[in-house]
């Protein structure tokens, strides 16, 4: 703070002479006599000094003086001194100016309690005490701003207003394109008054450089998590400090920095010895040097790779394979560069025998043969995710479940050489396989093949199949078979199912349906409802029927006598009437806490009696869209049901 103004910080600040030109005007400083009488006048948010002295029998007239005139180096050797956070915070409140002068105070730079002695003579308050004992101590506070919030001013009064309970120990800012932005002034503030900041994340802010991120640096030594995005004009120099002076640092997020190259990660790498996630995503510069000194460097600390839109190539696969030792959650997406060649090195690696999760996201290099040497050199992988991989087939994926025999869940999402083939092969070599999931996978065609069936894999519990319209009755049939132990079954968006496929299937669940979402499955009629309330409802705990246009009261009177555990009911956009309302109202084993009945337009004001006995357990409730439901009745559902969040 003595480099900003220019002097050296001693108590004798005015050593060349006075400040004023006019010796007379320091005596204004000196304060009056002991037998003075002096007499204010009332003036509202008065700065000036006795205007009025009386003295015996003379009256005399003081020229009138504001506080303003103080130049900045005679307040901030006021505001240095002031006894505790409390003070400072009071003063911040006045104006701009003190509010920055105050931000700019480091806390080496504050006077001790025994300089400040003579301002506070009287015994302090037990909770003055308390409140220097949180100035102290390590805080914890949150802070976030966003958009037109995300201020340099409002990141001073942050900086000044925590002092005083704890210190701040959390900040995000999302920056927007307003002309009053946060720019490395802000940060500076945060700098010199947070030096218990942990977490750091900077969003949007194309106003911050290098200097703010380097004051963060220099100021909080105890930074643990740091996410970069969208920062462009942040480059090496900024990392370098960080990983110089932020030995903690556990957590880094680079994204969208247009600026940040090789240098700053590789120093990363070598000074922080405690990182344990790296995620970097879509920054130009970055290539094989930057990524392989790091990820060698962090060899037996680092646990989370997160790898997207980078111009890397097969090394540093290879370098991962090696050196990930550590590593139990890898995701590599979007990476053209990397070939089939890449994903076989990284796998024959043997450095991946943590590795836990696994996801892949629009690589070309993942073939039959490369997902096949994944299986074999990650054996304890648990959890993988293939997304949008279009050179895999059935026998790479059969093959890589056969290698992968510690697997229990597995996605498929958009990997359209995918067929039944491969799906049904899937369930009977997972002996651990418990969730499975199939999206948007356009290779289904719904025919029956005449196949042997496997043998029944009872580790399943969660299956998925969304949106992939080749899934139809046969495949159902043969899905029954394969899964008796399902519990959680989703069906989203398959339009070609209808109650002759559906309705066997729920005969071969044996442990009973938890959670059902038959969203968007237009072709289901109450019979598939009335079988699964009197199959399963004494396992039903959510059931989505969004869609269904055929589901009708017949359901709603079923599921009120036969779902006790019932909490999560979505009959959206079905053709339930106020007569389905009242037979919910009615059930007095019923506990729903979430209804959605979005687009009801058979539902209306008559169900106000029903809807507020509801209300009594309900949690949530959704009515958008009811267009026969007057206004008044939902703000009278609003006013009676005050602990249901109301949807309309």
């Amino acid at each position: 703070m003595s480099k900003l103004f220019g002097f050296s910080g001693d108590d004798d600040f005015c050593r060349r002479g006075s400040i004023y030109p006019n010796p007379k005007e320091s005596s204004l400083f000196l304060s009056l006599g002991r037998h003075v009488d002096v007499y204010f006048p009332p003036r509202k948010r008065s700065r000036i000094s006795a205007p009025f002295v009386f003295s015996g029998e003379r009256v005399e007239q003081k020229k009138q003086v504001s506080i303003d005139v103080l130049p900045d180096e005679c307040l901030f050797e006021i505001f240095r001194r002031l006894p505790g956070g409390q003070e400072r915070s009071a003063c911040a409140s006045v104006s701009k100016r003190w509010l920055t002068l105050l931000s700019n105070i480091c806390r080496e730079e504050l006077c001790s309690n025994s300089t400040t002695e003579y301002l506070k003579p009287e015994a302090k308050s037990a909770e003055n005490k308390a409140d220097d004992q949180e100035t102290e101590s390590d805080g914890y506070l949150s802070r976030s701003l966003e958009g037109k919030k995300a201020t340099d001013v409002r990141l001073a009064a942050i900086a000044v207003g925590t002092a005083s309970r704890g210190g701040l120990g959390k900040l995000m800012i999302r920056g927007s394109n307003s002309a009053r932005r946060v720019t490395d002034v802000g940060l500076r503030a945060i700098a010199r008054g947070c030096p218990s900041l942990r977490v750091l994340s900077l969003w949007n802010l194309s106003s911050v450089g290098d200097e703010g991120l380097c004051e963060i640096a220099n100021g909080c030594h105890l930074l643990e998590k740091l996410e970069l995005c969208q920062c462009p004009e942040i480059t090496d120099k900024a990392l370098l400090a960080v990983a110089k002076h932020c030995p903690n640092l556990t957590d880094l997020t680079i994204e969208s920095c247009s600026k940040m190259g090789n240098e700053g990660l590789q120093a990363i790498g070598r000074c922080c010895p405690n990182l344990k996630s790296i995620s970097i995503k879509d920054c130009p510069l970055l290539g094989d040097q930057g990524v392989a000194s790091l990820l060698a460097s962090a060899s037996y600390v680092l646990t989370k790779v997160k790898l997207q839109a980078l111009n890397i190539t097969d090394v540093s696969l290879a370098v991962i394979g090696h050196y990930g030792k550590a590593v139990t959650d890898l995701a590599l997406i979007s990476l053209p560069n990397v070939s089939e060649r890449g994903f076989w090195v990284m796998s024959n690696g043997h450095g991946l025998q943590k590795l836990k999760s696994f996801s892949i996201t629009s690589c070309r290099g993942v073939t039959d043969t490369g997902l096949e040497a994944v299986g074999k050199g990650c054996p304890n992988l648990k959890q993988f995710c293939l997304r949008k991989c279009a050179l895999l087939s059935d026998s790479g994926l059969v093959s890589f479940a056969k290698a992968a025999g510690s697997l229990e869940s597995l996605q498929l999402e958009e990997c359209h050489r995918i067929t039944q083939v491969g799906f049904f092969g899937l369930l009977n070599c997972g002996a651990k396989l418990k969730a499975l999931a199939m999206v948007n996978c356009l290779g289904f065609k719904d025919q029956n093949m005449g196949m042997h069936l496997p043998s029944p894999c009872k580790s399943m519990r969660s299956l998925s199949i969304r949106s992939c319209p080749g899934f139809g009755n046969a495949s159902l049939a043969v899905l029954g078979k394969l899964c008796p132990q399902l519990q959680h079954l989703d069906l989203s968006g398959l339009q070609g199912i209808t109650d002759a496929g559906f309705l066997p299937l729920l005969e071969n669940f044996e442990a009973g349906l938890v959670k059902v979402n038959l969203g968007g499955c237009v072709n289901l009629t109450d019979k598939v409802v009335l079988s699964l309330a009197e199959l399963h409802g004494w396992t039903l705990e959510m059931l989505n029927l969004d869609g269904c246009w055929k589901i009708s009261d017949s359901s709603m009177v079923a599921i009120a006598e036969n779902c006790p555990l019932l909490s999560d009911l979505d009959v959206s956009k079905c053709m339930i009437t106020d007569c389905g309302i009242a037979a919910l109202a009615l059930a007095n084993q019923l506990n729903l806490q979430i209804l959605s009945l979005s687009g009801c337009s058979l539902i209306t004001d008559k169900s106000l009696p029903a809807l507020v006995k509801l209300g009594q357990n309900l949690l949530g409730l959704n009515l958008q869209h009811c267009n026969a439901t007057s206004i008044s009745t939902v703000d009278l559902l609003v006013e009676q049901l005050w602990r249901c969040d109301i949807l309309h």
